[in-house]
């Protein structure tokens, strides 16, 4: 009888596992994008779109033509792209500097929601050193004096810099436009605003509309969650995938919430579109809409971060930030 020595053993052991490792990087692949698995063919193709540097993943696998019908049947529906007016809203007013956070929980992710119920305390904090540099949200809180802040704009990420220094869109602060990446403002973009009555804006607005509606802080970005209480996802995920997320919503007693959901973590991936959508309905928005997420989705509250922001340096320079300030600033 031939006796196998403990060097062949793990020679042959070595192998095995060299080969299921190249059958499995090899047949994943396939499977996610030519598999019957569609909820996962869209996620993977979501995650990989949003991320500049990760785009090359659905172009080697997929046509241009599917990564689109891919997309497309995920995406919100903006309500606004076809009627560019508002419905103004009216809210209740609450004069309290009252703030309550919450622990969010979901299948993957977990998070933080914080209720601020006076919406006039909402405020927008950038960088000193924009378009240059971005700062951290906790050095634009603390240059604010603000009491609690999240990330809000993107920005343009020159080589994948991550300086967080030339915003996308535009920012408005005390009813002035501080950066406007398009000098013409006639054009529609992507917003998020808070007009001088604390109605939150959102979906597809010129600034100069948004200058008659009064709009004293904003950024520009999206996509629209909740329109009038409205969802605009109704079917799929919403097309981004799964990724670490921050969004602002306002209820219908004036409100604000902020969410940050974490991820990329051993905890899981995030969260998508439809779920922070969801998390937001659940509780009681009537107008929400997605802000900048990823690397630089993070929440501070009296000066110290309380979610577990993804970079692996902690918190990630950002151009903006939704802060809140002490009544009667």
């Amino acid at each position: 009888m031939k006796t196998i020595s403990k060097k062949s053993l793990r020679k042959k052991i070595l192998i095995f596992l060299i080969f299921q490792f190249a059958f499995f990087a090899i047949s994943f692949p396939v499977l996610v994008f030519y598999g019957p698995f569609e909820n996962l063919k869209s996620a993977v193709v979501g995650m990989s779109w949003k991320t500049n540097n990760t785009q090359y993943i659905a172009k080697f696998f997929l046509s241009d033509k599917a990564i689109d019908r891919i997309l497309n049947k995920n995406f919100p529906i903006d309500p606004t792209v076809k009627n560019g007016e508002i419905k103004v809203l009216k809210f209740a007013k609450k004069n309290t500097d009252k703030i309550d956070v919450f622990d969010v929980n979901g299948n993957g992710f977990s998070g933080k929601l914080m209720v601020v119920y006076n919406p006039m305390d909402i405020n927008i904090g950038y960088s000193d050193n924009m378009p240059k540099s971005g700062e951290t949200v906790s050095a634009i809180a603390k240059q604010f004096g603000a009491i609690a802040a999240i990330n809000a704009g993107g920005f343009i990420d020159t080589k994948w810099s991550g300086t967080g220094g030339t915003p996308t869109g535009y920012i408005i602060h005390n009813g002035i436009v501080v950066y406007g990446q398009n000098k013409n403002e006639n054009i529609k973009q992507d917003t998020v605003a808070f007009t001088d009555a604390g109605m939150l804006i959102v979906g597809k607005h010129s600034i100069k509309q948004l200058m008659e509606y009064k709009v004293k802080e904003a950024v520009s970005f999206g996509p629209p969650l909740i329109v009038n209480g409205v969802p605009t996802i109704n079917s799929g995920d919403g097309g981004w995938g799964y990724a670490p997320r921050t969004a602002i919503g306002k209820r219908k007693d004036g409100a604000v919430l902020l969410l940050v959901i974490d991820g990329r973590n051993i905890e899981g991936p995030g969260a998508s579109l439809r779920n922070i959508q969801d998390i937001l309905l659940e509780h009681g928005a009537i107008n929400a809409v997605n802000l900048d997420g990823g690397s630089s989705t993070t929440m501070v509250y009296n000066g110290k971060v309380i979610n577990k922001p993804s970079d692996m340096l902690g918190e990630r320079a950002v151009p903006s930030a939704f802060i809140v300030l002490p009544s009667n600033h």
